[in-house]
């Protein structure tokens, strides 16, 4: 992947997890790297841990469900570096609750960080990855092609984020801009420690055994490789695309698949 050298990259939700892999690949591959998350002290710790020159790296602070911070992080990686090729849409929160039990809050919380925060990132980021022929590309799930249940803030909202990337995809098939829709699977990562309750308080520790999931550098490994054959979607796991190709023929099955699976969780809602 020799192409990704001195490339200017921007990750969100580069302070744990998925984003976190995704910036050690980036160093590895001696890009331009700009990381951001809400706490700058993970990725401090990283860019260390690395010893990445200064000059190659800018390490923002922003909360991606603000428009404004959107627009900062954009602008800083701009000035920074004088261009962008590659946008990667990596932050996002998780939930687990019944829908009946749920605060309208937490699910709004959820669209505008998953949703809105890649919708205005991509926005301000557009011009420039167009001029470069650049690649835009959103950190989905599973959770985009099939409802999971005591998820309906996080399906909800890769559902969209998915609709808008493959619109954008679409209307930029004579542009250059290169659209990658990824969708892990169960990844063993922070995500779920983070997931919100029902009325918006961290769950802790995750429901699900993470020794059995795929590993965040491995996620982040095929996602490199995604974005360098310039693919247009990613489905990982043998499960999670089993799962979407069941659902296109068996939906009704699905459900009933997906309801007992998820009903095993330690602590289950439908219990």
């Amino acid at each position: 992947m020799k192409k990704f050298k001195d490339k200017v990259v921007v990750i969100t939700g580069a302070s744990s997890g998925i984003g976190y892999a995704l910036a050690e690949i980036c160093f590895k591959h001696d890009m331009r790297v700009v990381l951001s998350a809400r706490t700058k002290e993970p990725m401090l710790a990283l860019a260390e841990k690395h010893n990445y020159p200064e000059d190659r790296m800018l390490i923002v602070s922003a909360d991606v469900a603000k428009p404004d911070e959107c627009k900062s992080l954009i602008d800083q990686a701009f000035n920074k570096f004088g261009e962008i090729d590659i946008l990667i849409n990596n932050a996002g929160i998780s939930m687990r609750a019944l829908f009946a039990e749920l605060e309208i809050d937490v699910m709004k919380r959820l669209m505008d960080v998953n949703f809105w925060g890649s919708v205005y990132c991509t926005k301000y980021a557009l011009p420039y990855l167009l001029k470069n022929d650049g690649s835009v590309v959103g950190i989905s799930s599973i959770a985009g092609y099939k409802g999971l249940p005591a998820r309906t803030g996080y399906t909800a909202s890769k559902f969209a984020l998915n609709g808008f990337l493959e619109t954008l995809a679409i209307e930029n098939l004579k542009t250059g801009l290169h659209v990658l829709i990824a969708c892990p699977g169960f990844t063993a990562s922070a995500i779920r420690e983070k997931a919100l309750d029902h009325i918006g308080k961290p769950q802790g520790e995750s429901p699900r055994n993470e020794d059995e999931m795929m590993s965040a550098p491995a996620v982040a490994n095929q996602i490199m490789k995604a974005i360098y054959k310039r693919k247009r979607s990613l489905t990982l796991t043998n499960q999670g695309k089993m799962l979407v190709w069941l659902n296109k023929f068996f939906p009704r099955w699905v459900d009933k698949m997906v309801y007992s699976h998820m009903a095993k969780e330690s602590d289950s809602p439908f219990k």
